[in-house]
């Protein structure tokens, strides 16, 4: 006997297990690489989604079969490389980005990555856009909701209208450190988040789940539903 009970080991870092398993998966290759680096040398917010969800995302995509993708928040573009690579050179990617300076990064991102040719990215406030994207008929069947949580229910229910039947959404950041519970009042964006999920379970055309996760990112997590006909 060893004498090494489950009690007496160290808890191991969640960070470091994110890192293994994108070493021995080899997630990460030189584009995503350079697409969050280059989010770090012009001062962008580290808040792109890890690289385990980035593939993740990859792999929902293609499993899906959607070659329409909507990506509400673009940063530096890091999960649109990972949204553009899994509709494949015949699908596409409209990617909604509130920044200009933000856009040209994940420009140069994209088109290294050589996935430029099949991502629009609009900029502009995105409940601005997404209007504009109905009044031209664009119709999409996968979603990736990322960008200010005071507006997610507003983003999920455009998500809802533009969507073809049996669409599916994935919103990002659902957990907050947990704050999402019991938001403290002046924590708009955990109400936000929780409100957005009072609006998603009463839904008609929705059927979500909600997935806790731990990680590079902490304590986080993401949302996944998907669109019912009319």
């Amino acid at each position: 006997m060893s004498g090494v009970t489950v009690e007496s080991m160290a808890e191991p870092d969640p960070r470091a297990l994110d890192d293994m398993f994108t070493r021995l998966l080899h997630t990460e290759d030189a584009a995503l690489t350079a697409a969050r680096e280059s989010a770090v040398a012009a001062g962008m917010p580290q808040i792109e989604v890890s690289a385990q969800h980035a593939k993740l995302l990859t792999l929902l995509a293609r499993s899906t079969r959607a070659t329409r993708v909507l990506e509400i928040g673009t940063l530096a573009g890091y999960s649109t490389i990972a949204l553009a690579r899994g509709v494949g050179p015949a699908g596409r990617v409209v990617t909604l980005e509130f920044a200009q300076a933000h856009a040209d990064v994940a420009r140069a991102n994209l088109d290294r990555a050589g996935v430029g040719d099949r991502v629009e990215i609009v900029v502009g406030a995105a409940l601005d856009s997404l209007p504009v994207l109905a009044d031209r008929g664009d119709r999409f069947d996968f979603f990736f909701v990322d960008a200010d949580k005071e507006n997610n229910s507003s983003y999920v229910e455009w998500a809802v209208r533009l969507a073809t039947p049996g669409a599916v959404v994935v919103v990002d950041n659902i957990a907050r450190m947990g704050r999402v519970l019991d938001p403290a009042p002046d924590d708009e964006q955990a109400t936000a988040v929780k409100e957005m999920f009072a609006m998603m379970g009463a839904h008609p055309r929705l059927e979500t789940a909600a997935i806790q996760t731990v990680g590079t990112k902490g304590w986080d997590g993401f949302a996944v539903a998907v669109v019912g006909a009319e």
